[in-house]
């Protein structure tokens, strides 16, 4: 076979790194899909980590090709160790992102290019002596970071390298929106629509008090991203107060949250829950949702 090789990311390799992106992103979330535009720009910075972003340093995009097919790609981040950095990234290496095409793999019977890509990736972090190596799946794709259960390629090409999980295990949930509860009015209750932190905010209140509130972003398919990605909205947040617990306002809620979304246009409706939060997940797939798949954030580097 001919030799693989593994070089920094070229321009010209932006058609193929973003057919790689999308393969992996595909196994995640159905339907979605994201631009070589969107791909290059995440390159030069995430703008959707506003905190954290500004923190870094230097990235370095690497990718393993052979016979000029780019087969495997990743990403790395450099953390600053100044004062106004978070004491926990502070010195940080990370390996924000890393995809190989098990097909490379199969053909060759062996891993290597994964093994060699991750060989490389090693040395950039250990030229920039960092103080921990962390890595991750934080593609420019809505729904997918960590490390998805679905690429276990890719889960083994880190555990062989010596990355272990040391991070929380989410569960990543979808819902057809029109399987979501039926909007009902309910006397006494109240729904104010607001901007809130994390999307549009949809309050109960009763008696002039707030009993809860659901956030729902439905800007996840920005314009720079393909088509494919409209129609898809997430929770950003959802809250009952304490006081109000028992009088079913949370698929209250979600219902309200749904007739907002069918007159956005949204068709599905993405999730994230604790893996450990069984309470809320069986809340969620009461309510018309389904799990995707689970993933694994945080793994550090632990040689030996």
């Amino acid at each position: 076979m001919p030799a693989l090789t593994v070089r920094p990311f070229r321009r010209d390799d932006r058609d193929q790194l973003t057919d790689l992106v999308n393969a992996h992103v595909s196994a995640v979330v159905p339907g979605v899909s994201v631009s070589t535009n969107t791909v290059l720009s995440a390159l030069e910075r995430r703008p959707d980590e506003f905190i954290t972003d500004p923190w870094v340093s230097e990235r370095v995009t690497l990718v393993a090709e052979q016979r000029d097919h780019v087969i495997a790609a990743a990403h790395l981040l450099r953390y600053r160790s100044g004062p106004d950095v978070g004491e926990s990234y502070r010195e940080v290496g990370e390996i924000d992102w890393f995809l190989c095409h098990p097909a490379a793999s199969f053909r060759q019977g062996t891993d290597e290019a994964a093994d060699l890509l991750m060989g490389a990736c090693l040395a950039q972090l250990a030229r920039w002596n960092v103080r921990v190596r962390y890595a991750g799946g934080e593609v420019p794709a809505p729904g997918v970071y960590g490390l998805p259960h679905t690429w276990p390629h890719i889960r083994a090409a880190f555990e062989r390298a010596g990355f272990r999980h040391v991070g929380d295990t989410e569960v990543i949930l979808i819902a057809r929106v029109p399987d979501l509860p039926p909007a009902e009015a309910r006397p006494g209750i109240t729904v104010q629509r607001t901007l809130g932190e994390c999307g549009t905010r949809l309050t109960a209140y009763a008696d002039g008090r707030a009993l809860g509130f659901i956030e729902v972003d439905t800007s996840l398919a920005r314009p720079e991203r393909h088509a494919r990605a409209a129609g898809l909205a997430d929770i950003g947040n959802l809250h009952v107060d304490p006081g109000a617990y028992g009088l079913g306002l949370e698929h209250w809620l979600l219902a309200q949250a749904a007739d907002w979304l069918r007159l956005c246009g949204a068709d599905r409706l993405l999730a994230y829950e604790a893996a450990s939060d069984q309470t809320a997940i069986a809340y969620l797939t009461s309510a018309g949702f389904r799990e995707l798949t689970r993933t694994d954030r945080r793994w550090e580097h632990l040689p030996g």
